[in-house]
């Protein structure tokens, strides 16, 4: 996701406490040099719709924690959350499924996944490892799209370097790839919940999970589909940056995690008052997610689930 390596900051303070004793807090953003409302432009090429079938391949080896709570997000983006929640996660995923004019919400279903513990490729993927990878994932699925996980002691060749999760193709296959970023980069891909490599030092936010890598891999793992949905073979909803970077759905507005937020502020989040986990969205089973914020191509700014 290229949206949490750079992070004016702001106090960090409650802004208020509702019957429910959530506390809505200010956090600074992740990017305070990017224009977060740079308009981006449909160019016509295909974007999914319909279902989403998912092949998910860990790659290393993961804690239950982290495994759970990606299996949570997924099921979370089609299901509501319990009734009377303030924002939930299929509210995020309904506005990455009205990229595409006229359709309907997108189906997302995980047909198969597995582990690799014993790392047959090395720590280290580089690009012919993610080939590897991508076609076995989908060996025996028609139309799946590959979601790669590599686990905390696995650099992946692109990440961590102006990116914290990547969508690409291979051989027509559109695929996701995400790191942990806990060990290998914090401070670029695990922000609000490690302090940022750059920028004012601002608040750290407890993540809702209380594990710093499961739910920012959360945050990769959301940016990542909303990309491949919108712009799977790079032919449809992007922008060019200045560097000729593509800025897509879900790295337009980096840093951004809820209402108000602005260049400098990621806006209000809630805090859980029993965990003290930071999140904007409820999902499967009651859990809490902190989502990015999105493009909102029919108001061309930012949008936020909270």
């Amino acid at each position: 996701m290229e949206c949490c390596r750079r992070i004016p900051s702001s106090s960090f303070g409650v802004v208020a406490i509702s019957l429910l004793l959530v506390v809505l807090v200010s956090v600074p953003k992740a990017d305070a040099n990017k224009d977060p409302l740079t308009a981006l432009e449909n160019h016509g090429g295909k974007m999914l719709k319909g279902k989403l079938d998912l092949s998910v391949v860990f790659y290393g080896q993961f804690g239950r924690i982290q495994k759970n709570r990606l299996r949570a997000f997924l099921k979370s983006l089609n299901q509501n959350g319990p009734a009377g929640s303030r924002s939930q996660v299929s509210s995020w995923w309904r506005m990455v499924s009205s990229y595409v004019p006229g359709a309907a919400e997108i189906k997302v279903k995980v047909v198969k996944q597995y582990v690799d513990p014993n790392y047959s490729l090395g720590k280290v993927m580089t690009r012919d490892f993610i080939k590897i990878l991508v076609k076995n994932a989908v060996v025996g699925l028609r139309g799946a799209i590959p979601v790669i996980v590599g686990a905390r002691d696995v650099t992946v060749e692109g990440l961590c370097m102006g990116k914290c999760a990547e969508h690409g193709v291979i051989d027509g296959i559109p695929y996701v790839i995400i790191g942990n970023p806990e060990t290998e980069c914090p401070g670029a891909c695990a922000w609000p919940f490690r302090r940022a490599d750059y920028g004012p030092a601002g608040a750290i936010l407890k993540p809702p999970s209380g594990d710093v890598g499961a739910d920012a891999m959360v945050v990769s793992l959301a940016s990542g589909l909303a990309s491949v949905v919108s712009n799977p073979f790079h032919t449809g909803l992007y922008q060019l940056g200045e560097k000729g970077d593509m800025i897509e759905a879900s790295t337009a507005c980096p840093g951004m995690f809820g209402t108000g937020a602005a260049p400098g502020y990621s806006g209000k989040v809630a805090v859980d008052p029993h965990t003290g986990g930071a999140y904007n969205a409820v999902g499967f089973k009651g859990k809490k997610f902190l989502l990015p914020a999105l493009w909102n191509p029919k108001t061309s700014s930012c949008w936020t689930v909270m």
